[in-house]
């Protein structure tokens, strides 16, 4: 292997009842036009994934976990095994175009400040779904479906990050199983004063929610509890206050609303009073943990918290 062709990325796949799909995402990843490692984490399934990864071709490497530890589990539980100044996120749902890795490293060799690089996932039918994560108003992590402006965050189901970087702002944070890793740990780069790059060419098909549903209560439930903790984290003071006192004012009115019967309530599983309670009593629980890391981040910190949020926070 001479210098150009030496391996500088290891793509972690993380998996969890995938036999419907992680073998496209594996010829996916075969047909790359650059040369990689390959590492599996197998979230114990159950279903037949395991003989599939065993039997593909590529002979990726695998880690099988002995209990399910969602998305952000598995990132964290592979970090340990990086030894590549790159890293990649993919979702076992997503196929990347044969450039997709070459996109994502150039990306990074062209702005030596930025930390991670943004894929563009689209529906199987070609539609855009990201080109990375922008930040709300009221510190929703939402799809951007245009990146001409900047990207706040990178989408976790394909993103390429330096490893230093991410090991030196504290991994990823494994205790919310899913959903929000991705931006919590953009907040906390940003923080620390790398950028997020947009990579137009490094695409990917993406199914989206193949192994978690879309819209249902897991779903909101895990949304939502990571939003606040993601917020309690890596939010200023004033927003933080703000937004824990309007998921519990919404959740305390709602019973009172459906009594009336108001007619502006939705029917979202996100509206369910018993799911609410449920959020709040998970964070509640995890709030010291919440400020020790607040605390931890702070102090590394090289840009204000309000800077951050003043520059990317909008409807």
């Amino acid at each position: 292997m001479t210098a150009s062709e030496r391996v500088r990325s290891t793509v972690v796949v993380v998996t969890w009842r995938g036999r419907d799909h992680i073998e496209a995402c594996l010829d996916a990843l075969a047909a790359q036009d650059r040369p990689h490692r390959t590492l599996v984490v197998d979230n114990a399934s159950d279903d037949g994934t395991a003989d599939l990864i065993a039997a593909h071709p590529s002979a990726p490497e695998v880690l099988r976990l002995r209990r399910n530890t969602g998305y952000a589990g598995g990132i964290a539980a592979a970090l340990d095994r990086i030894h590549t100044p790159y890293v990649a996120w993919l979702n076992d749902d997503a196929a990347p175009a044969s450039g997709w890795l070459a996109a994502l490293e150039a990306a990074l060799d062209a702005d030596g400040s930025a930390a991670a690089a943004s894929s563009v996932l689209r529906t199987p039918d070609g539609r855009v779904q990201s080109t990375g994560v922008r930040l709300t108003a009221d510190g929703h992590g939402a799809d951007a479906p245009d990146a001409s402006e900047g990207v706040f965050g990178f989408c976790g189901g394909a993103t390429l990050l330096r490893t230093a970087h991410l090991r030196s702002v504290g991994g990823v944070p494994a205790h919310f199983f899913c959903y929000y890793e991705d931006t919590d740990t953009a907040w906390r780069l940003r923080l620390a004063g790398h950028r997020i790059v947009p990579a137009a060419d490094a695409t990917a098909s993406h199914l989206h929610g193949a192994t978690t549903l879309p819209g249902s209560a897991l779903f909101h439930r895990w949304n939502e509890r990571n939003r606040l903790l993601t917020l309690l984290r890596c939010a200023p003071a004033p927003v933080v206050g703000r937004e824990l006192a309007r998921f519990a004012a919404i959740t305390l009115a709602l019973p009172l609303r459906r009594a009336t019967g108001a007619r502006s309530v939705p029917d979202a599983a996100n509206f369910r009073v018993a799911l609410r309670l449920r959020v709040l009593a998970e964070v509640a629980a995890g709030l010291p943990a919440a400020l020790r890391a607040r605390r931890r981040i702070g102090l590394t910190a090289r840009v204000p918290r309000r800077e951050i949020w003043n520059t990317w926070a909008g409807s």
